[in-house]
């Protein structure tokens, strides 16, 4: 009995120590469960009951962190709204230990909650969308299983708040192979240049961006920075989706127009405006599942995979065989390997389910000496065509394209990495400068060639084009004309001739240095990408 006293009155006492004033951004901070983000009655039953999310706290448990969130801030002009420091950051459940263990990853995430929640009509929208629509809810929920532990994970080492590790599901639907129509790829959608400035290695062999391990390292690394830099949550996951230029962009417009710079005030595109508010939908639903009458799939609380050390190359295949899982299961988990074989070298590591890690590395100890690769790496001495690459390494042209995604019509450069079939006779892996940083390059086989054709009497535009068999249209952008131009004989007019990638190369008469740069197209008035990471 002592000594349950002694425990009860040691919990009280950090309890009054946690509930102490802190000058902090989070220190007003609502969980989903708050009745002040009640949903529609429209949606939602009568007198609803929700069940609190929040454990009792003890004293917090910090953990490294790349950019340390309990350190002075100081927004940099325009990048804030009350440019005072944050002196100190509040203390999460989910950062502290809890007196009783979470019943489930749901139920840790909820106890890690601490953003502002975002109570707009726009939030509401969404949450009553998602609601609508439970069996997107549940796939999305079900593929989250295999990642969703590593993730909270991570964001309570780096005392990062729990609301966090939704985001995948905005971003990719928890697909690590997601791929936007704006080259964004993963489960957190890296655009290739931000992935790079985060260290995401990106090669003929494997792109981090879709990395399990990596590719959450990066998004927090990020999303701390973002952090740091505007010292608001909202603002911060703007930036993630639009890009912090574009955010502090916005921000000076309002601030000369003397408007406010909180998230809600700011002017964006649609795909921002939306993005937030789909974040703190999840966040809803995740909160009181009942309440919204939503079922979550049940996702223990313990670490779905393990890490496994890879020696020697290593067929996808094989591999999978040998942990005795589907190879589509070890895709999922290793989705970063983008050929049918793993290179030592440059993927030392691969994820399998936990109890499947012990199975791995029992059946690759009996499999010995044996060969466990029968791809390799190579590297195209000279510019060449896909056939005769295939001649060379002894493969059909078919199996080269599909096995290396090379498209039709292209020629494969000097120096460009593929993946070719294992001799018997090879017993040495890849080297590390290949498998880290092989990349393939290709050109066309066919190029076009500025050049200039005189007009014959009476020819027009079209005429012209029709007797090169090239679009009426293309000749009229040219020459700054139209297809129905008139043009007199003899008149210089400028085309864009197809001729071989070769002979485009050698020019005329083994003249290079004479003949003009081919290219791929006639030149076009650039247009301007939208802003995004």
């Amino acid at each position: 009995m002592k000594t349950i006293a002694c425990f009860l009155l040691l919990g009280a006492s950090l309890l009054a120590g946690c509930a102490a004033p802190m000058g902090s951004v989070r220190a007003n901070v609502n969980t989903a469960a708050s009745s002040d983000a009640m949903p529609s009655p429209a949606v939602m039953p009568a007198d609803p009951k929700p069940t609190p999310t929040t454990a009792p706290v003890s004293a917090p448990t910090p953990g490294p962190s790349r950019f340390s969130l309990s350190a002075p801030y100081l927004a940099p002009p325009g990048s804030a709204a009350d440019m005072r420091p944050i002196e100190a950051v509040a203390l999460r459940a989910s950062a502290v230990a809890a007196l009783e263990p979470p019943a489930d990853i749901w139920d840790r995430i909820r106890r890690g909650f601490a953003m502002p929640d975002l109570e707009t009509d726009l939030a509401q929208d969404r949450t009553e969308w998602y609601v609508s629509r439970p069996d997107y809810m549940q796939r999305m929920a079900e593929r989250s299983r295999k990642y969703l532990f590593h993730i909270v994970e991570e964001l309570e080492r780096r005392n990062m708040p729990s609301e966090l590790a939704l985001l995948p599901f905005i971003e990719s639907a928890f697909n690590p192979q997601a791929v936007s129509h704006a080259k964004a790829a993963g489960m957190w959608q890296f655009m290739p240049a931000t992935g790079r400035d985060f260290d995401l290695k990106q090669n003929m062999f494997r792109d981090d961006r879709r990395d399990v391990l990596e590719s959450t390292r990066a998004a927090l690394d990020y999303l701390q920075k973002l952090y740091r830099l505007f010292g608001d949550w909202h603002l911060a996951l703007a930036a993630y989706n639009w890009g912090e230029g574009s955010v502090m962009r916005a921000m000076a417009r309002n601030r000369s127009a003397g408007m406010g710079l909180r998230y809600t005030e700011l002017r964006m595109p649609d795909e921002t405006r939306y993005y937030v508010p789909k974040l703190q939908a999840v966040k809803n639903i995740v909160a009181r599942p009942d309440y919204y009458r939503t079922r979550l799939p049940d996702i223990p609380n313990h670490p779905f995979f393990d890490t496994v050390d890879i020696t020697r190359d290593i067929d996808v295949a094989l591999a999978a065989r040998l942990a005795e899982v589907a190879v589509d299961d070890f895709r999922a988990l290793n989705p970063s390997v983008n050929r049918p074989v793993i290179l030592a070298a440059g993927t030392p590591q691969v994820l399998l389910p936990w109890d499947n890690a012990a199975v791995f590395k029992q059946n690759l100890a009996q499999h010995g000496n044996a060969r466990l690769a029968s791809w390799t790496a190579w590297q195209a001495p000279v510019n060449m065509t896909v056939a005769e690459a295939a001649r060379r390494v002894g493969t059909s042209e078919a199996q080269l394209r599909e096995v290396n995604g090379i498209p039709p019509r292209m020629l494969i450069k000097a120096g460009s990495a593929l993946v070719v079939p294992r001799k018997e006779s090879q017993e040495q892996d890849v080297a590390s400068h290949v498998a880290d940083n092989g990349q393939l390059a290709l050109a066309p086989e066919v190029v076009l060639r500025r050049s200039t054709v005189k007009a014959r009497k009476g020819e027009t535009v079209a005429s012209l084009a029709a007797r090169l068999r090239l679009s009426a249209t293309s000749v009229a952008e040219w020459n700054r004309s139209s297809p129905s131009a008139a043009l007199k004989a003899g008149q210089a007019v400028v085309v864009y001739l197809p001729v071989p990638a070769r002979a485009a190369a050698r020019g005329p008469a083994g003249a290079r240095k004479a003949a003009p740069a081919p290219t791929r197209r006639p030149p076009a008035r650039p247009t301007p990408a939208r802003p995004r990471r």
